[in-house]
């Protein structure tokens, strides 16, 4: 019987390598494409308002971006060779990371004059951007510890709130010749819709509310005569079948600054590819390593230089449509193929293009105020995940958000500096973000003063708990370290002897680095042996101090004094509930600011996850705890910076 079930499980379906029946895989891919559209096309739509662009130029570069969609999702999800492409149900599309430096390259281009003039020294940037990006796909995992969240938080901070000026030029946009209370009325009315959808909605439908917002706000405008003439005669006057030639726009130019914008640009993309690709192994039970990292990176470069070549912009993963693989639990990546395939089809079909472009500038307006307020909120969401009681870190963040705000408010600003420099300095996401990854080198990266950065104190009690340095634990044996960092977690101790594999370290920035990507790239049963080694929320509030420290090692009961009986009551159901739920207890990263009701309210909203949504969320707890108890092991290790902590 064994021998039999041997040669018989190669032919065990694979869940991400099946290929459904071709009317459910027609109806799946067409789902992918509406739960993409509207992200999609909303990018060249901007680009195209922003810089002035004419209906004709409009319509083409949304063809070519849709195009160049469906080329993109093929190369990720069925893959090219064995080194490009994760081969996982990805859907690729334009970055809204590249909105704001795009536009800023146009109009420096231009002299702010907007026009098709600026066009080929954005594509020449975004080619040359791609090949970087394709090139330092091996290399990208040295890069991530220059990206912590304190950087890309504050990237996708100033990435927001600067675009929200691109949304308020569309959504009172007078160019149509329709009343400034219209206008409103449809910008107004579009937010009202999404929202409402969000609010109303769940499931598929909730994840495509701009598109209805989209379709609702044009639709009302239609019936309402409100749409240009202009645009509803391109519908009819364009060809049916269209295909975007290499370099319409003329050959690439290239411009260093330029270049180097978009260089930013795919570095944090890199980042967020990275995320998606590990969020979409884990819904689908694959294991993410560092090759399929590689892969992912790699299929992104080539198809932003593609999009540079063919008219488009910069690529990366669609976190909307990872969510829409949780959704559905359709975990085939030739699902994501089919929908590459359609949206190549339409972007074959210039009239699809010519009605997107017919969208009136108030209703984009409200959907793209929608799309890059929330933009804002995953930064500072990001961003709290860093020591916010670190002065060097709120350094960071203020910085860089005030410079973009001064650009972005004052824009005329560029005007002092040189003509090669004006890129930068006329757009508040470029200026914010080099100032987050510069004052991130100047505080964590650059010189050895601060004594955290090169020794961690010793925990295993055969050096009189002495402090080490970083070249003493990159010369440490598997055994030594394992003992040096067990404080970091109960009993389960395999994160340290799979981190001790990633010496050596430069810094304890990529020793912290390496324990946590040792726990969340572990195999899925040692992660639930993981997390059930901690104690769950009621079994350590209602401890006492001893009883809390011991089971805790880093905590006593600092919630018990304010637990009421009812509190304690509605605690131990949560937990009981949330056992049954996913089998392991409920675990979270406790601060002395917490109390029992937000500890409950925690719970509550975690019993709505998908069990492989929850093992990412418990898994992170897990890894903020651990790093709590690194830093306070470099606490230990400098007696000056423990003082300094004591006194202020």
């Amino acid at each position: 019987m064994k021998n039999n079930s041997t040669e018989q499980s190669p032919t065990i379906a694979d869940p991400i390598n099946a290929v459904p029946a071709a009317p459910k895989l027609a109806l799946l891919s067409i789902q992918h494409v509406l739960a993409f559209y509207a992200g999609a096309v909303i990018v060249p739509l901007l680009i195209a308002s922003s810089l002035k662009l004419d209906a004709a130029t409009t319509i083409h570069l949304i063809n070519a971006d849709l195009f160049t969609c469906g080329l993109a999702t093929l190369i990720q999800s069925v893959g090219i060779g064995h080194k490009i492409g994760v081969r996982l149900p990805i859907i690729q599309g334009v970055t809204t990371t590249a909105v704001a430096p795009i536009i800023a390259i146009g109009l420096a281009a231009t002299g702010g004059k907007g026009g098709n003039e600026g066009l080929p020294l954005i594509y020449g940037a975004v080619i040359v951007s791609g090949i970087f990006t394709f090139l330092a796909a091996p290399y990208f995992a040295k890069l991530l510890r220059f990206f912590p969240p304190v950087v890309t938080g504050t990237v996708l901070l100033v990435m927001g709130t600067s675009l929200l000026a691109v949304s308020t030029n569309d959504f009172v946009n007078y160019a149509d010749g329709v009343p400034a209370v219209r206008d409103l009325v449809y910008g107004f009315g579009t937010l009202a819709i999404i929202v409402l959808v969000q609010r109303f909605f769940k499931g598929f439908l909730g994840t495509i509310a701009v598109l209805i917002g989209l379709v609702g706000g044009t639709a009302v405008a239609f019936m309402l005569g409100d749409i240009n003439p202009a645009k509803v005669e391109a519908i009819g006057t364009a060809d049916v079948v269209g295909i975007t030639t290499p370099f319409y726009f003329g050959i690439p130019a290239f411009s260093f600054t330029a270049i180097l914008s978009m260089i930013v640009v795919m570095l944090i993309t890199m980042v967020e590819t990275t995320g998606d690709v590990f969020a979409t192994g884990e819904i689908v039970g694959k294991r993410i390593n560092a090759q399929d990292i590689t892969a992912a990176i790699r299929a992104d470069g080539l198809s932003t230089t593609l999009g540079g070549v063919l008219n488009s912009f910069p690529y990366t993963c669609f976190a909307q449509n990872v969510g829409l693989v949780r959704i559905t639990g359709i975990r085939s990546r030739w699902v994501a193929a089919g929908s590459g395939v359609l949206m190549i089809i339409i972007g074959l079909i210039p009239k699809a293009g010519a009605v997107v472009n017919s969208i009136p500038s108030p209703v984009l307006g409200g959907a793209s105020l929608a799309l890059f307020a929330n933009v804002a909120w995953v930064g500072m969401q990001t961003i709290a995940k860093a020591n916010m009681r670190d002065n060097r870190n709120a350094v960071i963040v203020t910085t860089a958000l005030g410079l973009a705000m001064l650009v972005t408010f004052r824009p005329t600003i560029a005007q002092v500096f040189p003509d090669w420099a004006q890129v930068f300095f006329s757009s508040g996401m470029s200026i914010g973000a080099i100032t987050a990854i510069l004052l991130n080198l100047l505080f964590f990266h650059v010189g050895k003063g601060d004594t955290a950065q090169t020794a961690v104190a010793r925990e295993d009690g055969r050096h009189d708990g002495r402090a080490v340095s970083l070249d003493e634990v990159n010369n440490m044996d598997e055994t030594a370290f394992v003992e040096a960092f067990r404080s970091l977690f109960n009993n389960e101790l395999w994160p340290l002897r799979q981190a001790w594999q990633q010496r050596p370290f430069a810094d304890i920035n990529e020793l912290r680095s390496a324990i946590q990507a040792a726990v969340l790239q572990g195999e899925s049963a040692d992660q639930q042996r993981l997390i059930a080694d901690y104690p769950g929320m009621y079994q350590l509030v209602s401890a006492d101090d001893a009883e809390a420290a011991r089971i805790s090692k880093d905590t006593g009961s600092f919630a018990l004094a304010s637990a009421t009986e009812a509190d304690l009551a509605q605690l131990r159901d949560v937990s009981e509930r949330y056992l049954a739920e996913f089998g392991v207890p409920y675990v979270a990263r406790l601060e002395r600011e917490d109390t029992v009701t937000r500890i409950i309210d925690n719970g509550v909203r975690r019993l709505s996850n998908s069990v492989e949504h929850e093992r990412i969320v418990a898994l992170s707890e897990v890894v903020e705890i651990a790093n709590d108890r690194l830093d306070i092991l470099i606490r230990d290790a400098n007696p000056i910076r423990r003082e300094w902590e004591a006194t202020h």
